[in-house]
């Protein structure tokens, strides 16, 4: 059945969330309506009159049209009802067709044909089931015509108030989707980045001069030693700048072949993340990878430098690593992290923002925006990645759409009372 409701300004959403009251207002829904149609016009349209079977009831004279929505069972489709002085007419007698102009202005049209006592619509009303109609109907030499607006799911809102609530909008169009594979591993240091550091000739160690936890530079002075042989003193020093993460050498003890000192380079260190065997296939060096620590603080980006060809452990796991630059010291060797891996970009006709979406009624949803007027759009959804989906149906490209705040154009259209019950 189809029904028409007074319409709503759409302004509730600066009310709601604002308290930006001035200049708003609110007229009620007319009771036990399925449809509620808001063109954004406050006080200018008069309630549609129903007829005996619930639907709209268009006049010319005494020839008069029952127009009715039926999908129960079906896609939604027309069914419009021919009299003739209150009395029904055969529908093989009417010739009739519509136009549909939907926000943005896309039409429709809409042929019919007779089937038992009505005109049926011979395509499917595509959802929302909003737009401006108009209605071209022939009886024997008569020619009827009429025009009325049966809007849903929509809501107006001045640019500056949806600029105060934060709505922003994006252009629907061709992007990128990634697949990622999702890994967990630790931060370690850079194997290549690490010395030893020995006594050139054994001897006694006279003089100690670094700490674990010293940062160092190339060439600084370690230790002092004094050789056996030569009972000369010499200096042992820094092979590379960098931090001391061990030492094993004090004052008076003898050294030979042992390491005293190591020390690691952490300006750059390793990523690595584990991935189970059956997944290894899907990896390879040089894909991009973003890595971010688990506690959700610092990220970087990198590139898969290395797989390991064999498994370890009981899991028999591998190992991928990724090189991160670490300057700035914010990686710390034993931190834990997730690594985001892109083993394949698709690229697709239209793309949207994954905050844009919506749940409204039974659909995944966008709000599309004309001017001030916004307006529910169901999606047939693909392919999705962290910050982009797919869109199939619903969305076409250069199509503007809700981003940011979203849900506040859902909550505007909601507390209007625009439902449509199927």
């Amino acid at each position: 059945m189809y029904r028409k409701l007074l319409p709503t300004t759409g302004a509730i959403l600066a009310v709601m969330l604002l308290s930006l009251a001035a200049g708003c207002a609110d007229t009620g829904p007319a009771p036990d309506a399925e449809h509620e149609h808001d063109d954004g016009e406050a006080g200018e349209h008069m309630e549609a009159e129903e007829g005996p079977l619930g639907g709209r009831l268009i006049e010319d004279a005494d020839f008069s049209l029952e127009v009715t929505m039926f999908e129960t069972g079906v896609p939604p489709e027309f069914r419009v009802y021919p009299r003739r002085d209150g009395k029904a007419m055969k529908p093989a007698d009417v010739q009739l067709t519509m136009e549909l102009t939907r926000l943005g202005g896309v039409t429709d049209r809409i042929s019919f044909a007779p089937q038992g006592e009505y005109l049926r619509s011979t395509s499917p009303i595509q959802e929302p089931h909003s737009f401006s109609v108009q209605v071209q109907a022939r009886t024997g030499d008569a020619a009827h015509s009429w025009n009325y607006e049966s809007f849903e799911g929509r809501t107006s809102i001045p640019p500056e108030m949806a600029k105060d609530a934060g709505v922003e909008t994006a252009v629907a169009g061709p992007g990128q989707i990634e697949e990622r594979l999702s890994l967990y591993g630790s931060i370690q240091a850079d194997p290549r980045r690490v010395r030893s550091v020995t006594a050139r000739f054994p001897g006694i160690i006279r003089s100690v001069r670094g700490n674990v936890g010293d940062a160092v530079r190339q060439g600084q002075q370690l230790a002092t030693v004094e050789s056996n042989e030569s009972l000369q003193t010499y200096a042992v020093t820094a092979p590379i700048s960098g931090v001391i993460t061990e030492r094993h050498a004090n004052p008076g003890e003898a050294t030979d072949e042992e390491p005293l000192f190591q020390i690691a380079d952490f300006s750059a260190v390793r990523a690595e993340l584990n991935v189970f065997p059956r997944d290894r296939g899907r990896l390879r060096p040089g894909q991009p990878v973003r890595v971010k620590a688990a506690d959700g603080g610092q990220e970087a980006s990198g590139v898969v430098e290395f797989v390991s060809p064999v498994g370890t452990g009981t899991g028999q796991t591998l190992v991928v690593r990724v090189q991160l630059d670490n300057k700035d010291g914010a990686w710390t060797p034993g931190q834990f992290i997730e690594g985001s891996v892109t083993i394949a970009t698709t690229e697709v006709p239209v793309v949207i923002a994954r905050e844009a979406l919506q749940t409204f009624r039974d659909w995944n949803v966008a709000f599309v925006n004309v001017g001030d007027t916004y307006e529910f759009r169901p999606l047939e959804l693909g392919r999705r990645d962290g910050e982009r989906v797919e869109v199939t149906s619903g969305l076409k490209a250069g199509d503007i759409y809700v981003t940011a705040n979203s849900y506040l154009i859902k909550a505007d259209i909601e507390k209007s009372g625009a439902s449509h019950d199927h």
